[in-house]
């Protein structure tokens, strides 16, 4: 579960501003470079969402799909739990954007509450795919409220499904888990959908969701795969193509990197992404020194002839 949610608008004049945030640790604060980083990648790369490591944390922002409050500039932030898979967080994004619409006011304070309940929800379904007992528990209280409605049929179907879905459920996901973590991407995929299946028989419409969402962002990495490894030969051949005395000879090597980041960031490789991050750092500063020899190169010609 992200240890924090931060709501913010990307304003054309002034950047970056925080609507509403909610903290599980007081002592946690998103820094303004971050924001401001997170605008540069929404707003000058046009990037839809966009991951940062930095400092040993990792922070992820997507756009706000607002078209209903006539706003196209509202972006939701997290700063992840160590350990945390941002597959999952991606996941369920579209249910927390979904509530995030329908319940914004300019209120703050109301705001800051909604974004704490909104964490605690993530908390609940998280506990929910990893303990049947809690899925059981939620399966008798629709029944009961069925029970008192008069929906006879409907609740002796749902108890009777409540006696092993849960754990059919539970036991899917747990397979789904394993194939995802040994890599075998089509196998997860197909695990994730027939949890959603099983999800959707006992009326969890969230879990479903999240499941389906997960499923379908797995289902993209056989493709993620292929496309780095695209970018790590075409990130050697520009390399070994660089002609240092050519003025942007190392910024090339910035795009290719940009997009490993990110692909990186799918795959939780925190290794690759420190090493990856490093290389982008000193390709910048090539880029600079690059600049300034061929400044100094053209004042020495230009002296020289004066001579």
């Amino acid at each position: 579960m992200p240890r924090a949610i931060i709501l913010y608008e990307i304003d054309s004049s002034f950047g970056p501003n925080i609507i509403a945030e909610y903290y599980l640790k007081q002592d946690d604060k998103i820094l303004p470079a971050i924001l401001k980083e997170f605008s540069d990648k929404h707003v000058k790369k046009e990037l839809f969402d966009a991951t940062i490591f930095k400092d040993d944390n990792r922070y992820f922002s997507k756009k706000i799909n607002a078209e209903s409050l006539n706003k196209d500039n509202l972006y939701l932030s997290f700063i992840l739990q160590e350990g945390e898979d941002i597959v999952s967080l991606k996941s369920i994004f579209e249910n927390i954007e979904e509530k995030t619409v329908q319940n914004f006011t300019n209120d703050k304070n109301k705001m800051n509450e909604f974004l704490q309940n909104a964490l605690n929800s993530i908390m609940s379904l998280l506990q929910k795919l990893q303990e049947p007992k809690i899925v059981k528990e939620t399966i008798n209280e629709r029944t009961k409220k069925m029970l008192d409605d008069g929906k006879l049929t409907e609740a002796r179907e749902l108890i009777d499904m409540g006696e092993d879905i849960p754990e059919k459920l539970a036991a899917e996901v747990k397979s789904a888990e394993n194939f995802l973590n040994n890599e075998f991407y089509r196998k997860a995929k197909k695990s994730f959908l027939k949890a959603a299946e099983f999800a959707d028989l006992i009326q969890e419409e969230e879990i479903a969701s999240f499941l389906k969402n997960k499923g379908e962002q797995v289902g993209l990495f056989p493709d993620l795969k292929k496309e780095q490894e695209s970018l790590n030969k075409q990130l050697e051949k520009i390399f070994n193509d660089i002609d240092i005395t050519q003025l942007n000879a190392y910024n090339n090597l910035i795009e290719p990197i940009d997009r490993l980041i990110e692909i990186s960031h799918s795959f939780e490789d925190h290794e690759l992404i420190n090493n990856l991050t490093k290389l982008k750092n000193f390709s910048q500063r090539a880029t600079l020194l690059v600049k300034d020899l061929n400044e100094s190169d053209e004042k020495i010609r230009e002296f020289i002839k004066r001579i």
